[in-house]
């Protein structure tokens, strides 16, 4: 469910309505407050009803897994230390059936980092809290919207740590993480770039050394395998590069680095009101022992209670779990599927 002041509950019951209408499979378990869900059916007018078991109004019936409630749930658009142990709670225990095998993939309604952390759980995001409670190492973020896919060699650090995480070992986690996801998507020989940390690609030195010392002889290696990998590219023209389909995947150094471009693509604004009109992309947790995907996008406390939450990206963060899940050598069905 994620943080129940934020959008997460409005997005979760209107996807599951709409997935319902497109015959996509329908996740089978939401895990967060009932309590949540019965209050953005209310306000909302969502047509479902939601008892002791689960979501009505939508076949096949899907079950609720609640977490200990609150005693008064937090103000919509509120960060509060409530919300932040709602949110931990519910994917923590989608975390621990998945690792049980109960269900095969994990799509979580978005978090604060700030309300998680108020509730005593010291995590900066997502993605580190799926590596820690499912005892994994080594995994990475990957956005996706449409063609363009971005996985990340670092991302919720300060700018200033990034050189010293630049390393070899990282890079190659990064880069053969990538390789995989996208061999499993069908593309027997992806082709990869590697974004510049520096401007320019450091210009030869100019800027900076990490490009020529870390990053391309990274690359030169994969190259040398017969991999289809080049780098480093300035990043101010790789994803352009990428979006004319030159790449399969960039391989992004920093946060804002492989965020910007994504959400630039996939977030639509009507420019004469600035009104939102829509917001799409998926963001991929890489290298878990399960499938993760989630909405790309952030808890929006400031239109949190207001109705006009879009749940495209939920919606399409379900159907690229489902891919996934079906392209999986797991033993698991590629029907359990769960909103968190």
């Amino acid at each position: 469910m994620g943080d129940p002041a934020g959008v997460g509950p409005e997005i979760i019951l209107k996807g599951l309505l709409d997935i319902h209408q497109r015959n996509i499979v329908v996740p089978n378990i939401v895990y967060g407050s009932l309590k949540a869900l019965r209050l953005a059916a209310k306000r909302y007018s969502i047509a479902v009803t939601i008892d002791g078991d689960g979501i009505a109004a939508v076949w096949p019936k899907v079950s609720v897994s609640p977490v200990q409630e609150p005693a008064k749930l937090p103000v919509m658009g509120n960060i509060t230390a409530e919300g932040g142990e709602v949110a931990f709670a519910s994917v923590a225990a989608a975390i621990s059936d998945a690792m049980r095998h109960k269900i095969s993939a994990i799509v979580t309604a978005p978090i604060s980092k700030e309300a998680v952390n108020l509730a005593g759980h010291q995590f900066s995001g997502h993605t580190e809290m799926l590596a820690e409670l499912s005892c994994t190492s080594g995994t990475c973020m990957m956005l996706a919207h449409g063609d363009l896919r971005v996985s990340h060699v670092t991302t919720h650090t300060a700018l200033a740590n990034v050189p010293a995480l630049l390393t070899d070992a990282r890079l190659s986690r990064v880069i053969d993480l990538t390789c995989d996801v996208l061999q499993r998507l069908g593309i027997a020989q992806p082709r990869l770039a590697v974004a510049g940390l520096n401007p320019h690609a450091g210009e030869s030195g100019l800027f900076g050394t990490e490009d020529a010392n870390v990053i391309a002889p990274v690359v030169q290696r994969y190259q040398k395998n017969g991999l289809a990998v080049v780098g480093p590219i300035p990043g101010d023209t790789v994803f352009v590069r990428a979006l004319a389909r030159e790449f399969d995947a960039v391989i992004a150094i920093y946060h804002d680095q492989g965020h910007i471009p994504i959400k630039l693509l996939g977030f639509r604004i009507d420019p004469n009101s600035g009104r939102w009109l829509g917001l799409s992309g998926v963001n991929i947790t890489l290298g878990l022992p399960f499938v993760r995907t989630s909405v790309d996008h952030g808890t929006a406390f400031d239109i949190a209670g207001k109705g006009i939450a879009s749940a495209e990206s939920m919606i399409e963060a379900v159907e690229f779990a489902l891919k996934l899940v079906s392209l999986s050598d797991t033993r698991l069905h590629s029907t359990d599927v769960v909103s968190s």
